[in-house]
Parts: C-alpha cells; structure tokens; sequence
C-alpha cells in the first residue's frame, strides 16, 4: 500500500461519519478488518471493528480505543488505519456486543 499521499487524521476526526467502513491493516500490511461502529467522537472514541470470518460468516466484533490506531485519508478520500497487532491478536480479542 502506497502511502505518501496519505494524510494523518487529528483525534477531532474521530467522529463515524469518517471512521466508519475503513479499513484497518496491521503491520505486515494485512488487511484485519472493518470498521464497524464508533462509540463517542473525538480522542476519547472507541472504534468496534469486524474481524475475521468469510461473506460476512463467523465474523466478531472487537472494541480498540480509536487513539490506538493510525487513521490516515488517501489522496482519493478515503479512511483507514493501521495497528501495530497482528490478526491473530485482534481475534483473540474478547468480542464486542455493544
């Protein structure tokens, strides 16, 4: 993934109308999930994102404080982010029903 055309998000960013949708990647550049739900707005959001499973089978939802993520807007607008957590740490993660 190029990202020199990326521009960082400010925690004032972290609202769902931005947030929600975008991807999430780790840091070997493996797509993790989706972002499924925001809860609250701003530095002090959490974001749940939907990880795992197959057409939408077997998938859970994990809970990340959003400051724990790189959200970054490519050149053509859209949001994602980045994790220093693997995969299969973001799937041992307790799962989110909320």
């Amino acid at each position: 993934m190029d990202q020199f055309d990326n521009v960082v998000l400010d925690p004032i960013d972290f609202v769902p109308d931005t947030l929600i949708n975008a991807v999430v990647y780790g840091a070997a550049d493996e797509k993790i999930g989706t972002i499924n739900h925001v809860h609250g707005m701003g530095a002090a959001s959490k974001v749940a994102i939907d990880v795992g499973g197959f057409l939408g089978f077997g998938t859970k939802s994990v809970l990340l404080a959003a400051t724990d993520l790189a959200f970054m807007r490519n050149a053509d607008g859209s949001v994602h982010a980045r994790t220093g957590l693997t995969k299969d740490q973001i799937k041992a993660m307790p799962e989110h029903t909320g």
